[in-house]
């Protein structure tokens, strides 16, 4: 929200509201399927497991975004983890989810177009109804 671009920090300032109603739900459904049944339980500590490796990309930084963030424009993403750490710690503590151990990590590029074969699939899912329907309106 204090970026010295206009048009990022007027995004930002917009989405900080949409942003925390996403946090908040999906805090709810950590809660109640962690701390639900034995099933739900498992499900999202296994669900835990098989993502908690890509949590460190989110905190990555690479030359282009130290460079915005020395021009004022981005966030340093890097400086986000400490906070982001304290809260997921909490909200697994209140699903009685254990947090999985850093460890391992994929080798990252998704933010410089470097992806897996699935990617592809999904993004052609995503895509299917605007290329079906070209200058359709929503």
């Amino acid at each position: 929200m204090h970026s010295t671009d206009e048009t990022i920090a007027g995004v930002a300032g917009k989405a900080v509201k949409e942003v925390a109603y996403h946090r908040d739900h999906a805090d709810q459904w950590v809660r109640r399927l962690g701390d639900g049944t034995e099933e739900s339980r498992r499900r999202m500590q296994a669900g835990l497991e098989r993502l908690w490796p890509y949590v460190a990309e989110m905190f990555a930084v690479d030359d282009l975004e130290r460079a915005l963030v020395a021009d004022g424009v981005a966030v340093d993403v890097s400086e986000l983890r400490g906070e982001w750490d304290d809260h997921i710690d909490a909200l697994l503590s209140e699903a009685t989810l254990t947090r999985p151990d850093d460890g391992w990590t994929p080798p990252g590029g998704g933010r410089r177009g470097i992806h897996t074969e699935p990617f592809g699939y999904l993004v052609a899912e995503m895509q299917h109804l605007h290329r079906s329907h070209p200058g359709a309106s929503w």
